[in-house]
């Protein structure tokens, strides 16, 4: 029997690791590891036309399962072309193993054809990233990669020359042993103690929470119940703390909507959960804030705080809830519950009159109306952009629907790509692309993949013939808009031409229909919707100069984003407020 070859061994790692795919474009140094796939039936190879998709749609994939997700480049511009989506994976904490195969050993070095240093070129991106020179230096390095890629939440990037993928495994080479589960963190009895001090020390308080409280929506709600506080959170906070949320006040940020900016600042006491918000503008400067973060790196790197606390939030409220002061005054909580009503109510009617008559279509209606129509479960993937702000606004959390997007990397084309990713996971899963035209005419080449391997995506196109996002960015900055004009084709036509399912609205009165309609189809569809140009959001807070900025350029503009289901959840709060 022929020796097991390095590729070979290298495939059963990933294997063993729960990697169930691998995504990517083949290429002559990638061919002895495609080829191993190809052999192994645990395994599949998911070809796309750009390696960008692949990486993108590992991210996604890693955050819909929070398993180790795989992608593959060849040598040189192959794997070049991975690092945008392993940026996006990386800043998302999703656990992934990518695959930078290189020119033959023998030439690194000699600026041999398609050289590039690909050891060097990943580091900023990843946790662990090194080159494999020898079949016995094989396994180590690859278990160090998936256990970094894992254990930390990011990337984990392994460079394999080609000649040496195809060398027979080292005569001493063991079976490792990976662990492919990340650990729980909980704080110290120390900063237990303290941040219960503080707490009870103070009168009004307010939580906002991101991403890393994802798991913990029980532990949230039981601890703002003890201590009567407002719950704000950021963008990538909503999809796990918003749904059945009594005390919920809204977003804050640059898309936000609502008390939340309120609460924060009329705080005496912010605690930031699991969040690493960027945006220190939006945050309070005469506050006492306490951050809890899984990473230590991150804490206190956006404001100044009175306390940080590293620890995994639900393992830490775990501990802090019982141990800290029960309230029953609930004056600050209520007061932030009506005015984020209020708030609601008053941006609400900008989009809620006469809007299944207005033509170009309102991006909001469409927003609410998939909304309405998608599954419960529904996995969405959001383009950034204006698309960014319909999702934040219109998409009602529950607690089983999930929202990926490049929310921390802000990269333009991620929706058709992390649709990918998620719809292999689940194929009798809803997965909805809220694709602008801009991000989806970038990695158009894509929409092929789902018709090769019949994945049943339905892409929602907002197509506003413009990239309205940086419109909008022009215009507070006082900048007439250049350069962002979009001369589009028919993107239905586009879609029926590949061989999937496409469909076209320019009036309102279709919309409903269309969508139904593609919800139907069993394979991939595209429903591409004329929208309005000049729908445009700004932030509920901004300067003053930008408000003169945006003046100067827009003259008549609609600045009000309205808000979905999310003004009835405020109203139901509002009603349960106890009455004296």
């Amino acid at each position: 029997m022929a020796k097991q070859k390095v590729a070979e061994q290298f495939v059963d790692i990933l294997v063993q690791a729960g990697v169930q795919r691998m995504y990517g474009v083949v290429g002559d140094s990638l061919n002895p590891v495609v080829d191993a796939i190809r052999r192994n039936d645990a395994i599949d190879w998911v070809h796309v036309r750009h390696e960008e998709t692949a990486a993108f749609a590992a991210g996604a994939e890693a955050q819909i399962t929070g398993k180790l997700a795989a992608c593959a480049g060849s040598c040189g511009p192959g794997n070049l072309h991975l690092i945008n989506g392993l940026f996006d994976a990386h800043r998302s904490m999703a656990p992934v193993l990518a695959l930078a195969s290189h020119i033959p050993s023998s030439e690194i070095g000699l600026n041999f054809f398609q050289a590039t240093h690909p050891d060097k070129l990943f580091d900023e991106c990843s946790h662990y990233n090194e080159l494999i020179s020898t079949p016995k230096q094989m396994p180590r390095v690859l278990q160090s990669a998936i256990q970094h890629a894992v254990g930390r939440g990011g990337v984990g990037v392994v460079s394999l020359p080609g000649d040496v993928a195809g060398e027979p495994v080292a005569e001493e080479s063991q079976e490792q042993s990976l662990i492919t589960s990340r650990p729980v963190v909980r704080p110290g009895d120390a900063d237990i103690a303290e941040l219960t001090a503080l707490i009870d020390g103070a009168q009004k308080i307010t939580l906002f929470c991101g991403s890393g409280t994802a798991g913990a929506h029980a532990e949230v709600m039981e601890f703002a119940e003890r201590i009567k506080a407002p719950v704000g959170h950021a963008l990538r906070g909503k999809e796990f703390i918003q749904y059945d949320n009594p005390y919920d006040v809204g977003m804050s940020g640059l898309l936000g909507y609502g008390a939340a900016y309120e609460a924060m600042h009329e705080c005496d006491l912010l605690i930031l959960l699991g969040t690493d918000f960027p945006y220190n503008d939006f945050l309070p400067k005469d506050v006492k804030i306490v951050q809890v973060d899984v990473r230590p790196e991150h804490l206190g790197r956006r404001c100044k705080l009175d306390l940080g606390v590293c620890g995994d939030v639900r393992e830490t409220l775990r501990c802090l809830t019982p141990r800290v002061r029960a309230r029953s005054n609930r004056k600050f909580l209520d007061k932030m519950l009506k005015k984020h009503a209020d708030q609601l109510e008053g941006v609400v009617k900008a989009y809620t009159r006469k809007v299944e008559k207005h033509t170009p279509i309102h991006p909001e209606y469409v927003a609410s109306v998939l909304d309405e129509l998608a599954d419960e479960d529904a996995v969405f993937t959001v383009d950034t952009g204006m698309c960014n702000v319909w999702a934040a606004r219109y998409l009602t959390p529950n607690g089983r629907r999930r929202v990926i997007g490049s929310f921390s990397h802000g990269s333009m084309a991620n929706a058709l790509p992390q649709a990918i990713g998620a719809q292999f996971v689940d194929r009798n899963r809803q997965v909805v692309s809220m694709s602008g035209d801009g991000g989806f005419s970038m990695l158009m080449g894509d929409f092929l993949t789902l018709v090769q391997y019949d994945l049943p995506v339905k892409v929602v196109l907002f197509n506003n013939s413009s990239l309205g996002m940086v419109e909008l960015e022009m215009l507070v900055d006082g900048l007439p808009s250049y350069g962002t004009t979009n001369h589009n084709p028919d993107f239905s036509a586009v879609a029926r031409a590949c061989g999937a399912y496409g469909a076209r609205v320019e009036k309102p009165k279709e919309l409903k229909g269309a969508l139904k309609d593609a919800f139907r189809h069993k394979g991939p569809a595209l429903v591409e919707v004329v929208t309005d140009p000049n729908a445009l959001s700004i932030p509920p807070h901004i300067k003053a100069a930008q408000v003169k900025g945006f003046a100067l350029s827009a003259g008549k503009v609609v600045l009000d984003g309205g808000v979905g289901r999310m003004l009835q959840m405020a109203r139901s709060n509002l009603r349960n407020v106890p009455r004296p």
